[in-house]
């Protein structure tokens, strides 16, 4: 199974914005090039700003560019807006409502636990991170991970979890009560963009 197994920071570095939401990505310094002076190289042409808004969002959903591809072409024989589905299709991704919901810190952390076959739907394990959720879908985590979930959520005690989530810190359940919608999804990223850049 390919995945990337490299520094982490270093993607936040290179697209110039936190793609995860943990001190060790927000913090300034990470965010600027090394050295005493840093990078400064030249200005970006509009391929380049296109291809980094395109990395920007696969970086913070944890897909290859495989993966990417396969979620903007069922974006597209969708209708609706492209954009607004694919940030759908995208946040609709098993291991990103674990994050969502507040029971992983990371995207990986949550990959992981999908992997290993903590996390149950509607009472059914499921181990593949890219599984689409559904309206009504209830997802549950299995006892041996009951701790590790908790210790998650207090670390994360400010996590907003979105309007599109409904979730029981008690019984460390999440359930799925609509499509999330634009406003929902705290990552700021120009969709038309990254249309543009695969025409």
């Amino acid at each position: 199974m390919a995945r990337y197994t490299g520094p982490k920071v270093k993607l936040s570095r290179r697209v110039g914005v936190p793609i995860a939401d943990i001190p060790k990505h927000t913090a300034k310094r990470q965010l600027t090039a090394n050295g005493m002076h840093g990078f400064r190289g030249k200005r970006p042409k509009p391929y380049g700003i296109r291809k980094d808004e395109k990395q920007k969002l696969r970086y913070h959903y944890g897909v290859l560019e495989k993966q990417f591809r396969h979620v903007l072409a069922n974006a597209g024989r969708t209708t609706g807006n492209t954009g607004e589905v694919l940030m759908q299709l995208l946040e609709r991704r098993l291991d990103n409502l674990l994050r969502r919901a507040g029971f992983a810190r990371t995207i990986w952390a949550a990959r992981q636990l999908v992997a290993h076959g903590h996390v149950k739907v509607n009472g059914e394990k499921v181990d593949r991170p890219s599984y689409l959720v559904e309206i009504g879908h209830e997802i549950t985590m299995r006892e041996g991970t009951h701790k590790l979930v908790r210790e998650n959520m207090e670390s994360m005690s400010s996590h907003n979890v979105p309007g599109w989530l409904e979730v029981n810190p008690a019984q460390l359940s999440a359930k799925v009560t609509s499509l999330p919608t634009s406003d929902q999804i705290p990552f700021d990223v120009n969709t038309n963009l990254i249309i543009e850049f695969y025409r």
